[in-house]
């Protein structure tokens, strides 16, 4: 295994597989496999298919592995999910979403494509044997069995390369003393994700809180009238820097080509994902 990768490769192996991973949350197919097995319409159906696999959790440990949500926001769907339908009711409508939606997207016969079993393949193996000490999401997802399919076994290999580095993603905010409210400002200030609109609605977070938390970051000299000043362009470069450091264990075991193979295929599959329309309109400040 290589001792090391070319700055920025974990940074870009993230955003090549993360719209294959999330797409699910926002394609119609999710919510009508949701409702189907009894969960109510709406927000209910992202919060208990992410942590179904960590088993009938409370609304604090989902916010608690979640990070940026706001807390009162999980507990009008937390627990009640599972006085619907339960974690593996919830798991398997959520992979039934995921076939249907990657067949609509990539095209019925996208289980055949070479293209997608080579994602799979190399993702999977990037995805084996990582280490799940603190790495909640990670290790719950993965205890759960790979699906025969190609592209579901590269849908949940994704889905594993994703949470691996959110969960060290999370250890890095908290050593750095930032919140999920304010990784939320600071990362939308970015330009490279959610719109602000997306982030308030999707986060739960009101206007009155957002504006406190911006005053809050401006006094601290991390936000000015224009965006990140200096200080909070640093704060969030040494942020995702740390984050990169902790989610280099996959690529290092694919090594320099593999992980650069994986992008660009990865990159193509996703390029069709988000031409199909599987995100909604200004969801994203820059399309992934």
């Amino acid at each position: 295994m290589p001792s090391a990768l070319p700055a920025g490769s974990a940074a870009r192996a993230n955003r090549a597989i993360d719209t294959l991973h999330a797409f699910i949350y926002f394609v119609p197919e999710a919510e009508e496999e949701w409702v189907a097995v009894g969960l109510r319409p709406g927000r209910m159906g992202y919060f208990a298919s992410r942590s179904a696999p960590m088993g009938p959790v409370p609304a604090g440990v989902t916010a608690a592995t979640f990070y940026n949500f706001k807390p009162e926001l999980v507990a009008k769907y937390l627990p009640r999910a599972w006085t619907l339908a339960s974690p593996s009711d919830v798991l398997a409508a959520r992979l039934r979403a995921a076939d249907r939606g990657l067949r609509r997207l990539l095209g019925d016969e996208s289980p055949k494509a070479p293209a997608v079993h080579e994602a799979a393949r190399l993702a999977r193996e990037a995805a084996a044997d990582l280490p799940v000490h603190g790495r909640p999401l990670f290790a719950a997802h993965a205890e759960l069995p790979y699906p025969t399919e190609a592209h579901l076994a590269m849908w949940h290999a994704v889905t594993l390369l994703r949470e691996f580095r959110g969960d060290g993603h999370v250890s890095v905010l908290l050593a750095a003393g930032v919140s999920g409210l304010d990784a939320l400002i600071t990362h939308t200030a970015t330009g490279r994700g959610f719109t602000e609109k997306a982030a308030k609605a999707t986060r739960g977070w009101s206007d009155e809180e957002w504006d406190a938390a911006v005053a809050r970051l401006r006094a601290d000299g991390l936000l000015d009238e224009h965006g990140l000043t200096f200080e909070g362009d640093q704060l969030r470069e040494s942020i995702e820097t740390r984050t990169d450091e902790l989610a280099a264990a996959p690529w290092l075991r694919l090594g320099v080509e593999r992980t650069e193979r994986l992008i660009e295929v990865c990159r193509a599959l996703s390029r069709e994902i988000v031409a199909g329309g599987a995100f909604p309109p200004d969801t994203f400040a820059v399309r992934r």
